[in-house]
């Protein structure tokens, strides 16, 4: 696939690795406005870097924005004339609606949103995908450029701001819980290093135990809990401190910020 990503920050730069590290593009343009940050990319053969969005469009058919919101609408208008039917546009821009896109482009354009986060450089994200009608015959392809990097997920549009929140923002979330089993653990007497190992390895064990059995997590707390026991005795003083209500509440926080800023 000839990829483009327009728009090479963060989020551009994590799905480019991801991409590269699966070999999921034969050739593959990187922009920026200022390229000196991105230029080391162009080691890899297949990649160009460049500050011209359009030159990226003519030579590729998959079109993944990452863009700053603001920004978005006018690097559509500059490069609408160039759009084909070889084209499918993929936005990564929280809050901009497919109607916006279609606005810009118009209708007759294979269009897809996705959130993924991340953990996309590494081949593990969770990234949730919606289209516009003609998109629609394009959703297979866009699972299959996501699914080399981790797990996509088809939903409806409107519920693309509560996936970001649980996807996007969910990484930080469960970054902060690995740190905090981290600082347990050194109190228990681990050094640093150890003790992040110990805690990261045993979260990605928890979540491939639920990934690869299917089970509920209760049933995956059931096997460890024993009456009278060191592990149901930490469950119930978390539970206590509000370990579970506290990590909705802030779910919930999160999601009614994103709301804001899309009304505004």
């Amino acid at each position: 696939m000839k990829i483009a990503i327009i728009g090479a920050g963060n989020l551009g730069l994590s799905i480019a690795n991801g991409i590269l590290n699966s070999n999921g593009a034969t050739t593959m343009y990187l922009t920026k406005r200022d390229t000196k940050s991105i230029i080391d990319f162009e080691k890899h053969n297949k990649v160009t870097v460049t500050n011209d969005n359009r030159l990226a469009i003519q030579n590729s058919d998959i079109l993944i924005f990452a863009v700053q919101p603001v920004h978005f609408a006018a690097i559509l208008e500059d490069v609408k004339d160039l759009l084909t039917e070889n084209h499918v546009i993929i936005s990564t821009i929280t809050g901009f609606g497919i109607d916006k896109i279609e606005a810009v482009i118009g209708k007759d354009n294979y269009i897809v949103r996705s959130m993924p986060n991340t953990a996309i450089s590494v081949g593990k994200s969770m990234t949730c995908i919606c289209s516009n009608e003609k998109g629609k015959k394009r959703i297979d392809l866009t699972k299959a450029i996501f699914n080399r990097m981790g797990h996509c997920m088809e939903i409806p549009e409107n519920q693309m701001q509560a996936a970001t929140v649980i996807c996007a923002s969910g990484i930080a979330f469960w970054m902060r819980l690995i740190r905090a089993t981290t600082q347990g653990a050194i109190q228990l007497g681990f050094d640093a290093q150890e003790a992040q190992e110990l805690a990261m390895h045993t979260c990605n064990g928890a979540a491939n135990l639920l990934i690869e059995s299917g089970n509920h997590p209760e049933q995956e707390i059931d096997r460890v809990t024993t009456p009278m026991g060191c592990t149901i005795t930490g469950l119930n003083e978390m539970e206590h401190q509000g370990l579970s209500s506290s990590l909705i509440r802030g779910i919930i926080a999160s999601y009614d910020k994103i709301t804001e800023f899309k009304t505004k």
